[in-house]
């Protein structure tokens, strides 16, 4: 089995996983919008009947239109309603949505949290009770100012709203932000001014829209968008159940409910998340729910309600939880919370992909240059593999001269295959030829190209990574198809160097005429790193394959002399 005719599993393999993911993405179920309008969340509290539905929760009967309170640090800038204390809005100032350029140097930055109608996605916190005042995330509050800035030197910024109740019951809800972090702190402080014992729960949760059809411009672009096969939904860490998810589609029929100390519940998407982290010790209830909104699409809500806090009267207490809004960067999810950084999800293909983003992160540090990193891959997996790549080559030249015995023996036996395959067997154990030794290489190739393809898709680092040239991202297309004609022609040379192997079936023989224009339509829609990697393979194993031969071809005429 020679390198070409081991790349047509791939290629096959390849075709058919495109082919399903595109009829899932356009056939597959999806959420409907319902006409129920009724705006009722099921009860969510960890005693079920002990608080009002937090949906339901008025927040002291405070209605209106709340307040923007814009929160500005080195990574993020934040807009905070007053409207019940919610982040409806975040800027990831250090990922722009294009790559830098000359003619755009400052592109506008990633808006993960958004109140759009369309996309809409917002974090909210707010506190429960069954017979006091509360507010939820509904309530009005108050901010000081509607503009804060870590000025420079600043370590740490607070943003402190504050509700406040005719009963006496005041709230602080308070975000605390820190220079280079995108974990906002968040403190929910409950003083209890009335006469009577305050009793309720505190909870967190993301409430979003599906995620809005894209508008391609032609079947390039819609089948070259990496991003329309990255999961998209919600997800939520247990300590004995470990990492789960759930699409909008499952809302209705697989709704969550579980309790967990230790936990945390997110909503995920490519190369971004938004995660509520209660605190280690704390005994939460995570659920989901779907809100329908009047005249509109339904939005989706994961929550997390805290357990009871009885708070006497004249006295204190807090709520606190952390919230992460920014990028799936492995390092520093995994310092955050247990479990953050599965949120980078390989799916079955994690036992491939880890260990391929660790090596190129090691190189980055090297090179500072991701494409360079992805060469740097290759040559080491080629010098790991190189032993197994030479007895490959070296069957398929050994191979490759029994070819006028094997057609003698065709001619022998017509159309007989049994005889004709027992001969052929009898040959190869004579001759010392091995056909199966083109397996090894195969099973070395095909999971590294699906996991480097799920690195390259799910990686933030490699996201509008430039390489030299043309190549202003490594997780796009190449946008002028040089690498697929590259490789192409990588193949085309491949196939010449060795010929078709003796005893290949002529449909198999048809189909490898084809194979290099086959590569060329895949790697079109591929990301631009992926098929760097197998430019460079093909050129190394071209290399060796050259080599191979010249000493193949060397060694009759020394055994002459």
């Amino acid at each position: 089995m020679n390198q070409t005719r081991t790349f047509l599993l791939f290629a096959l393999l390849a075709v058919a996983y495109l082919l399903w993911t595109q009829w899932e993405q356009d056939y597959g179920p999806h959420p409907l919008p319902t006409t129920n309008t009724s705006t009722t969340a099921e009860n969510s509290n960890a005693t079920p009947g002990a608080t009002p539905s937090i949906a339901n929760s008025s927040g002291g009967g405070e209605t209106g239109t709340g307040q923007l309170v814009t929160v500005t640090t080195d990574v993020l800038r934040l807009t905070i309603d007053t409207r019940g204390g919610s982040i409806v809005r975040s800027e990831l100032l250090k990922y722009p949505v294009t790559p830098r350029t000359k003619k755009d140097p400052d592109p506008a930055s990633i808006r993960l949290l958004d109140d759009g109608s369309i996309d809409y996605f917002a974090a909210q916190s707010g506190l429960v009770s069954a017979d006091g005042a509360a507010p939820d995330h509904r309530a009005i509050f108050q901010s000081a100012q509607t503009s804060y800035v870590l000025a420079d030197g600043q370590d740490a910024l607070n943003v402190d709203l504050t509700w406040t109740d005719a009963s006496g019951v005041k709230v602080v809800k308070r975000y605390t932000l820190h220079r280079g972090s995108y974990v906002i702190d968040l403190d929910q402080q409950i003083d209890n001014g009335s006469g009577k014992t305050w009793d309720g729960n505190a909870y967190r949760q993301f409430l979003r829209a599906n995620r809005p059809e894209p508008v391609y411009s032609n079947f390039l672009q819609r089948m070259s968008d990496q991003s329309r096969y990255g999961f998209f939904g919600a997800a939520w860490y247990t300590p004995d159940q470990k990492f789960d998810k759930l699409t909008f589609d499952k809302f209705e029929k697989s709704p969550l409910q579980k309790q967990a100390t230790g936990g945390w519940v997110a909503m995920m998407q490519q190369y971004f998340l938004g995660a509520w982290i209660p605190p280690s010790s704390e005994a939460d209830t995570f659920t989901t729910t779907i809100v329908n909104e009047e005249h509109g699409a339904p939005r989706y809500a994961i929550r997390s309600v805290g357990p009871q806090i009885s708070v006497a009267p004249g006295q204190q207490a807090s709520s606190k939880a952390q919230l992460y809004i920014g990028p799936k960067l492995p390092d520093q999810l995994a310092t955050i919370a247990p479990g953050l950084d599965l949120t980078i999800d390989y799916g079955w293909l994690k036992i491939f992909a880890e260990p391929l983003h660790w090596i190129l992160a090691q190189f980055d540090k090297l090179t500072g240059n991701w494409g360079v990193s992805i060469i740097l891959l290759v040559l080491l997996i080629n010098l790991a593999t190189f032993k197994f790549t030479n007895a490959q080559f070296a069957s398929s030249n050994k191979m490759r001269k029994l070819k006028p015995r094997i057609d003698a023996l065709k001619e022998r036996y017509g159309d007989d295959r049994q005889k004709m395959q027992q001969a052929m067997m009898e040959l190869y154990k004579k001759e010392k030829v091995n056909p199966a030794a083109g397996c090894l290489p195969l099973l070395i190739t095909i999971p590294i190209f699906y996991g480097l393809y799920y690195v390259l898709r799910d990686s933030v680092e490699l996201r509008q990574a430039p390489f030299f040239g043309w190549i202003h991202d490594l997780s796009a297309a190449d946008p002028y198809f040089v690498l697929p004609v590259l490789y192409t022609v990588v193949m085309l040379v491949q196939q010449w160097l060795m010929p078709v192997q003796p005893g290949m079936d002529p449909a198999q023989q048809k189909m490898m005429k084809f194979m290099p224009l086959m590569f060329a339509v895949i790697f079109l829609f591929f990301p631009s790193g992926l098929v760097l990697y197998y430019v460079v393979n093909g050129l190394c194993r071209l290399l060796q394959q050259w080599w191979m031969m010249r000493r193949a071809d060397a060694e009759p005429a020394k055994a002459a002399a």
